[in-house]
């Protein structure tokens, strides 16, 4: 009886070192490194399981060992995440358990999208249609269908969305962009808004964004964005058309060609500030925020005209007498 029950507790031993020794081994083999030398782009496909995506590694030769992998949801069920879709950077160095975390995070491969301060809404559809491994939901929509799809009906798009570097992953859509946008676009106005003078000759928010839009098509010197705010706001409240060709240019669409003429300037359109009173209809691009602030803001001064010296800037002048001369020097001898 006594050799009975040694030979049991040998066995009972036995067994549990081969088990230790089992599980370490098996714990080795998740810890060991993938079989990856550079990082390399994998992607998870909507709708796969755990399974199929540790298989396909292993037919790829990225994992050695499906069969830990699969063992892991046994032993350690709390520690195998659902996948999420989306592409992820395996790495050099990379342990199987830290391929698994991986592939059940949030860490999915971004891309940049920019939008520059500036430009108009068909220029930033264009750029979104270009865009790598975005979606696009918007190919044969006119405006008005996708302001619809933003909810936004009867708003016309110029103007709407914010100028900025924009991340996104694979799986999303060119909406979700344009949501973004206009969701900053309608925050940051807002915010500026409520640091608005009191005697800004115009009166709502949207006519705020169209100042700033023609401000930011005006100018790209950071310093000057207030002074010509205090030009344009000066000649509104004296009864003063604008006159700044960005405005000609927009209204001429894609009829424009890289310069305006005399009889561009006289052209009736809706946007032509040379023939219209007050502000255009809507916005002519998309402003930035120091744009936006800039409208809100306009420095105190004398000057009711500007014209651009060639490189950039500006030249300001209090009189027409004044204009004429600085015309004559930065525009006709040019």
């Amino acid at each position: 009886m006594l050799r009975v029950v040694k030979f049991l507790v040998v066995l009972i031993i036995l067994a549990a070192v081969s088990a230790f020794a089992g599980y370490r081994y098996w714990e080795s083999r998740l810890d060991a490194p993938l079989a990856v030398e550079e990082e390399t782009l994998y992607e998870v496909p909507r709708g796969a399981g755990y399974n199929r995506v540790m298989a396909d590694l292993a037919d790829r030769g990225v994992i050695k060992d499906e069969w830990a992998f699969r063992l892991l949801t046994r032993l350690e069920p709390e520690a195998t995440p659902q996948l999420r879709a989306g592409e992820y950077m395996l790495e050099p160095g990379m342990s199987g358990r830290d391929l698994v975390e991986l592939l059940g995070s949030d860490r999915v491969v971004t891309y940049p999208l920019t939008i520059p301060e500036g430009w108009t809404f068909r220029q930033m559809r264009a750029r979104l249609d270009a865009a790598p491994k975005l979606e696009n939901q918007t190919a044969g929509l006119g405006d008005d269908e996708i302001m619809a799809l933003l909810e936004r009906e009867g708003r016309h798009p110029e103007g709407w969305f914010f100028p900025d570097t924009y991340r996104y992953h694979k799986g999303m859509s060119d909406i979700d962009i344009l949501r973004q946008a206009l969701a900053r676009m309608e925050q940051v106005l807002d915010e500026v808004w409520e640091t608005r003078r009191d005697d800004l000759p115009y009166e709502t928010p949207y006519e705020a964004l169209i100042m700033a839009s023609l401000i930011e098509r005006e100018t790209g010197a950071p310093e000057e964005r207030r002074e010509i705010a205090g030009v344009f706001k000066r000649r509104m409240e004296r009864g003063m058309r604008l006159q700044t060709d960005p405005t000609v240019i927009y209204g001429m669409g894609e009829r424009y060609e890289g310069r305006i003429t005399r009889a561009d300037l006289r052209e009736s359109t809706p946007y032509n500030t040379y023939t219209i009173d007050g502000l255009p209809p809507t916005p002519i691009a998309m402003p930035g925020r120091a744009a936006l602030e800039a409208a809100v803001d306009p420095e105190p001064g004398e000057t009711l005209y500007f014209v651009s010296r060639g490189d950039g800037t500006h030249h300001f002048s209090r009189t027409l007498r004044e204009h004429n001369n600085a015309v004559n020097r930065y525009i006709r001898n040019r």
